[in-house]
């Protein structure tokens, strides 16, 4: 598990098993939010077992399975309401923490500058140059 900072209060990582939610809870977060769809790729942590995990630890879990080639922008909607409404701080993940990144920066494009987004989601060592189009 690689946890990445892009706000104080907002982290992504790479995919959680079972077995990191206690090192979740133990590092403050609030709330985790699922972006890999149960079906994808390999075999992982299905999101009805880490909602039932989340809830024992008395956190907070979404699951929204999203298309990394295919973001829409229903689902930037929808990860903004549940960041605007989960407690913080929030853990989103993904197989590899870049398409909750990518909702993140969605989720702030017209906030703040595509520039901005990019360095911070570059800071934190990631990349998603190639949508600055999409972030202006």
């Amino acid at each position: 598990m690689i946890i990445r900072q892009l706000t104080e209060q907002i982290a992504v990582a790479d995919q959680l098993e079972l077995h990191d939610f206690d090192a979740v809870k133990a590092a403050g977060f609030q709330s985790v939010i699922c972006n890999r769809p149960d079906d994808e790729g390999e075999p992982h942590a299905e999101s009805r077992d880490v909602e039932k995990l989340a809830a024992s630890l008395g956190m907070e879990f979404r699951y929204l399975p999203v298309n990394a080639a295919q973001i829409t922008d229903d689902d930037v909607k929808q990860h903004a309401q549940f960041l605007s409404e989960l407690p913080m701080p929030i853990l989103t993940y993904c197989r590899s923490g870049t398409r909750c990144a990518r909702l993140w920066a969605l989720s702030e494009a017209g906030k703040k500058e595509a520039n901005d987004l990019m360095k911070t989601v570059e800071r934190a060592g990631l990349s998603i140059a190639d949508m600055a189009q999409r972030l202006k």
